[in-house]
């Protein structure tokens, strides 16, 4: 990592002057939640009698999406670790989806003097939805305040599923988890590691254009493989795992990736696993996939089958995390100024550009224009 030479005058987040939260978004209130859901589906044509399936699951937890305290305790533990820095960089929070949307955090973040922005996106990985589309939110909302007279500039952090701040404490907290069936056999444990399911064509085409494909696949079995090889060798055990998948959506016709969490935990009872700790290492927080998905009806199958199931925690704001991410912040701003360093990974899968290159990730249903990349 590059930082600024001994006595120099240069901030570490030059030539930074704020710092970016993006995430998805996610209701308040009750009344929020079929305008909310609206928003994320427009343009695909869904009538409101098959949103209102998934409306249930938000009203069952009040009206309320965990997302937006967990994004604001995200806000305060990074506030304290820049301070505790001496970085007094502000911070800004902006959503793809609701309140507060991204173009009307930016228009503040000029109002503020603000110029030039580093984003840090709730999402660890490489695809269409967890990294594109946020650029191409970014650039609609940097389009939107030119036409009003605005300029701003906006970079991004590069994707963190191997920066030991992500992946070194998932690997923490799923070897806690261990620990809570450890007088189980090996042979009875299984860990099921769990992400967002995505259409297959989508994870066909993540990664640049001129790759392999599959980096969204591929990216979470490297940090699954590894997070299992570090538990089994600090607590001396053979445990085998597996990579599942989540929140499916979409027309039955359409292929997504699976296992289904939930098919998968009716398999693992059926080959005679016991105990099973679920890791949903596809999430930075507790997002309505990990509440509603994992917590309620994944354990209402595991009850259902006999398992006993260990929910292993998000990231979240843990301090090594939200250490990170500033650690993040601070390697983009080096780029930026035309420095380059080490950037630290584990696993050692390939670290992702912080600028995406050319074809990465494609919009599926329409080009759009894309901040934060080579096309």
């Amino acid at each position: 990592m590059s930082f600024p030479p001994a006595g120099s005058d240069v901030s570490p987040l030059s030539p930074y002057d704020g710092i970016l939260l993006l995430s998805f978004g996610g209701p308040e209130k009750p009344e929020d939640v079929m305008p909310f859901l609206r928003i994320v589906t427009a343009g695909r044509g869904i009538p409101d009698d098959r949103l209102a399936v998934v409306a249930g699951h938000y009203q069952s937890f009040g009206g309320k999406s965990p997302i937006n305290d967990q994004n604001r305790l995200l806000l305060a533990a990074l506030r304290a670790e820049l301070d505790r820095r001496e970085l007094s960089t502000p911070l800004v929070w902006g959503n793809r989806n609701f309140h507060p949307f991204l173009t009307d955090a930016l228009r503040e973040a000029h109002e503020a003097g603000m110029r030039r922005l580093v984003t840090i996106v709730t999402s660890a990985y490489t695809s269409y939805s967890s990294c594109r589309q946020y650029r191409e939110d970014l650039a609609a909302a940097v389009a939107t305040l030119a036409e009003e007279g605005r300029e701003i500039e906006v970079d991004k952090v590069r994707p963190y599923f191997n920066h030991p701040g992500f992946s070194r404490v998932n690997a923490r907290h799923v070897t806690e988890a261990v620990r809570a069936v450890r007088d189980r056999s090996d042979e009875e444990i299984r860990l099921v590691f769990v992400t967002h399911s995505i259409p297959e064509a989508m994870d066909d085409t993540s990664g640049p254009g001129d790759g392999e494909g599959n980096a969204y696949r591929r990216e979470h079995l490297a940090l699954a493989a590894a997070i299992t090889g570090e538990v089994n060798a600090t607590l001396s055990r053979a445990i085998d795992h597996e990579l599942v998948y989540c929140s499916r959506s979409g027309p039955p016709t359409q292929p997504w990736l699976e296992p289904d969490v939930n098919d998968a935990l009716r398999t693992l009872a059926a080959e005679g696993v016991k105990a099973v700790v679920v890791a949903p290492i596809g999430f930075v927080s507790d997002h309505m996939e990990v509440r509603f998905d994992l917590d309620t009806e994944a354990a209402e199958t595991a009850a259902e089958v006999g398992l006993e199931m260990v929910r292993v925690p998000t990231v979240g704001a843990d301090p090594e995390f939200v250490s990170g991410l500033v650690d993040l912040v601070v390697e983009r701003a080096g780029q930026a100024r035309g420095a380059s360093g080490p950037s630290p990974s584990w696993p050692g899968h390939e670290v992702s550009p912080s600028v995406c290159r050319s074809g990465c990730c494609p919009n599926l249903r329409a080009a759009k224009p894309a901040l934060c990349g080579t096309d």
